[in-house]
């Protein structure tokens, strides 16, 4: 509230301003009696005052008036700096802006009290207060932005819209692949079309938009220059809003002395990292020449890890080729896990001294050099080699020297690659030694327009446009390529002098990573029903490694647990069972792994999900760091698409693995792979697909009766998210996956157990037992972790006549600030549970990592539902007061979707359905409701709300599948 107090000789009136605002106020003003002010604020007065006097602003600030129409004064009041003021008469101003520091108030939102001094003359009327406004400021002046808009800024904006919209929004030409969004050449804006409105949108997100904070004001403002340009003035323009004066007086203003706002020009994370001397990634070479499976790996010596080098030779494990070797840059950082962009790829942009063609590195036993492996549905060969011809083996890492070991024909073989520095001629080395056999090995080299020379033992020809080293039984062999001149080659084979045994460095090497990063736990609010502890992230390390949690499990000693992050490191953390807060330590066991979202154990040996393979991690000295990063198996079928993630890991009592994988993204498969669960058995030896129909698959549980849960999210030919009870054989609806399924009928997929709208939970992930002796009454429960949300959900359910069908319901417990994906219950009986934001979702923390304990006191969590012929009945986990059990104390809607190649659907025949009476059993913890009129239904919401026995409030959502109805 404002007080202006009008002091004459003999009278003191006191005028008190409320919501007091003028016609022509910015868009963003508020009343003065708002009930909240913002943090930085300018307070506007202006009132008319028929003679001259004073304005008291403070006990020793008085502003001098003169004889005007109208007063204007303007105090801006920042949290810091200091407070400014201005004063206009009659619309010139007077005074200021000047620094007033006795109205400065640091982090206190108080208003001054203005008192007007209006001499002896007590016959003049009080001061006429004409508007009053408070207007939050901003660090920009956003009015200067836009009227600054230029060629430069309709560039950046069009960068900015190809990199982050492009992909969900489209072009004029070509929609999207999210029909949800807005398409600007035609739709109609749900939020607003005019800049400040793009604006807010990307700042504060809209609906399924999420915030965009890694944007600063003026691009934001440039996406809306170039939207309004590209899209709205000649396709739209029902949705341009011309810029005048008026509007932009109407835009926030900006704190005077605040510091100017710059982009944040520092290198992004991933960029910033220190990956190691190696990174497994899909690289694109050049045009039609891509590596699926690459192994990039840095040459030359210096510190920073492979992003950081000069030189690099890269590799594909699934023809055991060398792909390239580049210098100068390294890659251009394109990508869902780099830069966040869809429908993209990572390209190496350095200057490209060698390239060899998609094709096998090594002949064939018979000599072939003919590339055997399946053809995906887009004529392109995927997947690896033959195991009988070629078979990648796994990675040795010994300081900053990289070990490829393979087994070609049979025989144990290592490649080291390295470099001479020549100038604008380097020269790429390759060392190989080849384990016993009877036969000669047959390697290509490098293309023959490049000069090669060969030293140890073997021999070089040219053959078919290549350079071929004969390799005879237990060679030692290194290789010179370069474009110097033959003859400087040969003298520089000659002189260099580095042992070819290459033994030495595959049986481990010093520690890289040997500092320990320390955070402290967090302890949950301890007095709710489920407490959430918080394990900080090490995102403070040495090395800047990304923090956004995969998958994780817990180690063998009983003492902490190994995480993977999805941008390749692989760290452990000790402290984790103990009372928060207590300290968490963490070591970084490796890096340079490729997407893993899934970490398992098994009899002692670690494993971990990865989108070219299932590696098993070795310490082979005990220094407490990964040195061989071991192939298990490298079966997955890799394209290029941003889509086909790797999700989860788990095993079977026989020790088999499970893991899910994704299909690509509004595109038809192109291999057997793409939306699939899958099976690796014990050994490694193999891969056979499970089921199959699946879009983005986000993990599986596997249960005891031989079936498994897999959540899936929604999308093309997928309605809605979905939870898929699996059975082997099953197709699960995603008619884009690889499948033999022509049938796009409903019923041509298996049933979904349940359904979930957006609403609800927008991006489930992976599922987990509550085991049978630990959380009381909920032990044996389903819980749903979600992405989407950052919430916990139970999953009650049931089996009628085969079919299964449940609803889901959140934990009483306050969303995580990121998504959680990954859940494994301690030996404490604590639920651990950790993820990430890296896609689409309403929680946008990088990472996160929990511990969700269970106090034992009453929760009234719904853990049963059951559907029956005349209603629903509903099991607590404690009593409920049977006096609040009525049929007003429960809602009941139900809808129906269409499922079609169409992204998502819209609820249909949306209708509630009378519940005629509910009534407690004699537990006192269930509930039946009668519901004539209930039918089997994709989709219901029953809401609830009642008490517990001490008058607590119980109040759920279940969202829910009824499937089939029980026969009467």
């Amino acid at each position: 509230m404002i007080r202006i107090i009008s002091s004459a000789l003999s009278t003191v009136a006191v005028l008190t301003i409320c919501a007091l605002v003028s016609a022509d106020r910015p868009r963003d003003a508020m009343a003065v009696d708002a009930p909240e002010h913002p943090r930085d604020f300018r307070l506007h007065i202006e009132f008319s005052f028929p003679a001259a006097g004073a304005a008291q602003l403070a006990s020793n600030l008085a502003v001098p008036l003169s004889v005007a129409k109208r007063h204007d004064i303007a105090i801006e009041h920042p949290t810091e700096n200091t407070a400014l003021l201005r004063v206009w008469a009659d619309d010139n101003l007077v005074r200021g802006p000047e620094e007033v520091p006795a109205l400065t108030r640091p982090g206190n939102p108080e208003f001054p009290v203005i008192t007007i001094e209006t001499g002896t003359d007590s016959t003049l009327p009080n001061p006429t207060i004409e508007s009053a406004w408070i207007q939050p400021l901003k660090q920009s002046d956003h009015a200067k932005i836009v009227a600054a808009w230029n060629d430069a800024t309709l560039e950046q904006g069009r960068q900015i819209y190809t990199q982050s919209c492009l992909a969900c929004h489209g072009t004029r030409d070509q929609p999207g692949s999210l029909p949800t969004a807005t398409q600007f050449a035609h739709d109609n804006f749900f939020n607003g079309s005019d800049p400040h409105s793009i604006y807010v949108t990307l700042t504060d997100g809209f609906r399924m938009m999420v915030p965009q904070p890694q944007l600063t004001t003026e691009q934001k403002y440039a996406v809306a220059h170039y939207i309004r340009e590209a899209f709205l003035r000649r396709y739209n323009p029902e949705e341009f809003v011309e810029i005048t004066d008026s509007y932009l007086n109407s835009l926030p203003k900006g704190l005077a002395l605040a510091e100017p706002e710059r982009e944040d020009r520092s290198l992004p994370v991933y960029e910033r990292m220190e990956i190691g001397p190696a990174l497994f990634w899909t690289y694109e070479v050049e045009q039609g020449n891509i590596a699926q499976k690459g192994i990039a790996i840095r040459v030359d010596d210096g510190p920073g890890g492979v992003s950081k080098g000069r030189g690099w030779m890269v590799y594909d494990h699934d023809t055991l080729r060398l792909a390239a070797a580049t210098t100068g840059s390294f890659i251009d950082w394109r990508g869902i896990a780099f830069d966040g962009s869809h429908n993209s790829h990572t390209r190496l942009t350095g200057e490209r001294h060698l390239v060899n063609p998609v094709g096998p590195g090594w002949a064939s036993p018979s000599g072939s050099w003919e590339d055997p492996r399946p053809l995906g549905r887009d004529g392109r060969a995927y997947g690896p080699l033959p195991r009988d011809w070629a078979h990648y083996r796994g990675l040795h890492l010994h300081g900053k020297r990289v070990v490829i070991a393979a087994d070609i024909g049979g025989t144990r073989v290592l490649e080291s690659p390295g470099w001479i520095d020549y100038g604008a001629a380097p020269v790429f080395l390759r060392t190989v030694n080849v384990g016993p056999r009877t036969n000669p090995l047959l390697l290509r080299v490098a293309p023959d327009e490049l000069n090669v020379e060969l030293s140890g033992e073997g021999s070089l020809e040219t053959r078919d446009g290549f350079w071929v080293a004969e390799l005879p039984p237990g060679a030692q062999t290194r290789i010179f390529i370069s474009t110097v001149d033959p003859a400087s080659l040969s003298a520089l084979a000659d002189s260099y002098t580095e042992p070819l045994d290459l033994s030495p460095l595959i049986e481990g090497g010093p520690p890289s990573w040997p500092e320990t990063v320390i955070t402290r736990s967090q302890p949950g609010n301890p007095e709710a029903p489920f407490i959430a502890d918080t394990f900080p992230l090490p995102e403070d390390n040495p090395w800047d490694g990304s923090m956004r949690p995969g998958g994780f499990d817990f180690t063998p000693d009983g003492n902490g647990a190994v995480i993977a992050m999805w941008n390749g490191d692989v760290w452990r953390v000790d402290g984790l069972f103990d009372p928060a807060p207590a300290s968490l330590r963490w070591r970084r066991l490796a890096t340079g792994l490729f997407q893993p979202l899934g970490v398992k154990y098994r009899d002692g040996e670690l494993f971990i999900t990865c989108r070219d393979q299932l590696a098993r991690l070795h310490d082979l000295n005990g220094n407490g760091e990964v040195d061989y990063i071991e192939s298990f198996n490298n079966d997955h079928q890799v394209t290029e698409h941003f889509h086909e993630f790797a999700m989860g890991l788990q095993t079977d009592p026989e020790g088999n693995f499970y893991y899910a994988k994704s299909a690509r993204h509004a595109l038809p498969g192109l291999v057997p792979h793409h939306g699939t669960l899958l099976r690796v058995s014990a050994d490694g030896s193999r891969t056979d697909i499970l089921a199959n129909g699946f879009r983005a698959a986000n993990g599986v549980l596997v249960n005891d009766d031989g079936t498994f849960f897999v959540t899936d999210q929604e999308g093309h030919w997928m309605p809605k998210n979905r939870i898929n009870r699996v059975e082997i054989g099953g197709f699960y609806g995603n008619m884009l996956g690889y499948t033999d399924v022509t049938d796009p009928s409903d019923s041509a997929m298996e049933p979904s157990m349940v359904w979930i709208t957006n609403e609800k939970d927008r991006s489930p992930a992976e599922l987990v037992w509550v085991p049978e002796n630990v959380w009381g009454p909920l032990g044996g429960s389903l819980l749903n972790l979600s992405y989407g949300t950052g919430k916990v959900f139970i999953v009650p359910h049931e089996e009628v006549d085969g079919i299964w069908q449940g609803a889901v319901s959140e934990l009483p417990l306050p969303a995580f600030e990121t998504g959680i994906m990954r859940g494994r219950f301690g030996p404490d009986g604590a639920l651990y549970a950790a993820g990430m934001f890296a896609w689409a979702g309403n929680v946008t923390a990088p990472g996160g990592f929990y511990r969700i304990r269970y106090r034992g006191d009453p929760a009234h969590v719904p853990i049963g539902i059951e559907a029956t012929s005349g209603g629903l009945k509903l099991t607590f986990s404690d009593p409920i007061d049977a006096s609040s059990v009525t049929p007003g104390a429960f809602a009941l809607r139900v809808w129906s979707v269409e499922r079609t190649e169409r992204y998502g659907a819209d609820h249909q025949d949306e209708k509630a359905l009378p519940i005629e009476s509910a009534r407690v059993h004699g537990d006192s913890r269930t509930v039946f409701l009668s519901v004539p009129s209930l039918r089997p239904t994709w989709f219901y919401e029953l809401m609830v709300n009642v008490r517990a026995p001490d008058g607590t409030p119980v109040e759920h959502s279940l969202h829910g599948t009824i499937n089939r109805l029980p026969k009467p």
